[in-house]
């Protein structure tokens, strides 16, 4: 895992291989909303998130079968849960909002999250923030705003939704960062378990059967899901957070992509004025960070 056991990094090559496994993760992720989006077109979301997650589960009982249940043992059950719970949030969150607006818009808006987690890290971990910090995470939030418009005729409510869902993003990978000795097959389990279930208890009150022509598109969006997970979360073992920070927001240019490509809608002005500043402000929080870590080494 590129750990020696007093949990410092060995030096090495995990930097390259983690990031090149997270750009894999965003892709996966941007194709996986690109399927989403089209499946909220004629599904409740509700019925989207449940199959995104028994996509997982029925990946990982292919790949563990039997030594499944092994796969949910963990010394900090409150924690993995709490986790699993705020990826729930994030991704009920950002697909209700597919119905609604671009996948671009959404994306750009849930892309205020790394400044979020550093703001978080030092309100609820410790770790020192100062003036500029501060000031870069208010830029990130300027430019959400610009997106989402508040006041002005353009203004959609369902903006709202992937802004919150960045919160819940947040939340849940700042509980990731306490989390300790579990696996990446524990904590993706752990997730894929809480999904499933809890949407099981609601997915019936939305249910619409499912058009075999659709069935394909389900699939992928378990795929893509699982996989993406699964290389985020070894991406996040292999290097550092910071190391790692500037190469999410190639999301955007996924989703931008995707967004023409396969929906025909193009950004327009505002979103990609909205979108520059908030990664203008991530990477600004970032090199901030960077200094910070190298002045302390």
């Amino acid at each position: 895992m590129g750990r020696e056991r007093d949990g410092r990094r060995r030096p090495g090559n995990d930097q390259p291989v983690g990031i090149a496994l997270l750009l894999l993760a965003i892709l996966g992720f941007t194709l996986m909303d690109a399927a989403a989006k089209h499946l909220t077109q004629s599904y409740h979301p509700a019925q989207v998130v449940w199959a995104r997650f028994l996509g997982n589960l029925l990946i990982f009982v292919l790949i563990f079968r039997s030594r499944l249940p092994l796969q949910l043992r963990t010394r900090q059950p409150g924690m993995q849960f709490a986790r699993a719970l705020m990826q729930l949030a994030s991704v009920g969150l950002f697909f209700t909002s597919l119905q609604y607006i671009g996948l671009a818009e959404a994306t750009a808006i849930m892309d205020i999250n790394p400044v979020l987690i550093t703001l978080g890290a030092a309100l609820f971990l410790g770790e020192r923030i100062g003036l500029r910090r501060i000031m870069g995470i208010a830029a990130a939030l300027v430019g959400a705003m610009i997106i989402i418009r508040p006041g002005m005729g353009v203004f959609d409510k369902a903006a709202l939704l992937p802004l919150a869902g960045a919160f819940t993003y947040a939340i849940g990978a700042l509980l990731t960062r306490s989390v300790r000795g579990d696996s990446v097959a524990i904590s993706v389990t752990w997730s894929a378990v809480v999904g499933v279930v809890l949407t099981s208890a609601v997915v019936p009150f939305f249910w619409r059967p499912i058009d075999p022509a659709d069935l394909g598109v389900f699939a992928l969006l378990g795929i893509f899901g699982t996989l993406s997970q699964w290389f985020l979360v070894r991406a996040f073992a292999m290097a550092e957070a910071g190391v790692l920070a500037p190469f999410g927001y190639t999301g955007l240019l996924w989703a931008g992509l995707w967004g023409w490509l396969f929906f025909g809608q193009v950004p327009d002005g505002w979103t990609i004025t909205g979108a520059a500043i908030i990664v203008m402000a991530g990477l600004y929080v970032w090199s901030r960070e960077a200094r910070a870590a190298k002045a302390e080494e």
